[in-house]
């Protein structure tokens, strides 16, 4: 034998010249318990699908209410680009129409009472933001 070898019971680093059994991150000794690798694989499969699902219900949720943003600033857009000769009240509603050169205008007159393109009708908020409503 060459240098003194240690047992296969006792732990020692050969680099460190310590007994080092203490700092593993497994059992060293003969009598610790049998480590089991235990097999997860339903539980990982059924928790995928769970995870996946909710993610897909909040993803659909986000892009409904983006879409639903984008028509919002769509509709903002169009009547804020429309032309008007009068200030608009917040809370009043208002009527766009296309007139004969179809460029958007915002009226006052409902659509019952002219005979112009209607566009829809929309109603300025205290955020400023014109949101269309049915009449």
């Amino acid at each position: 034998m060459s240098e003194a070898k240690k047992p296969d019971q006792v732990v020692f680093n050969q680099d460190t010249q310590r007994y080092d059994a203490a700092l593993k991150p497994y059992a060293t000794n003969v009598g610790a318990p049998a480590i089991q690798v235990t097999d997860n694989s339903s539980w990982k499969s059924r928790n995928v699908n769970k995870a996946n699902k909710q993610i897909k219900a909040k993803y659909l949720e986000l892009k409904a209410a983006y879409e639903k943003m984008m028509l919002e600033l769509e509709y903002n857009t169009l009547v804020y680009n429309a032309r008007y000769t009068f200030e608009p009240l917040i809370g009043e509603t208002y009527h766009l129409y296309n007139d004969k050169k179809e460029e958007p205008f915002l009226s006052i007159i409902d659509p019952a009472s002219c005979h112009f393109d209607y566009i829809g009708s929309f109603q300025l908020n205290s955020e400023l933001i014109w949101k269309k409503v049915e009449v």
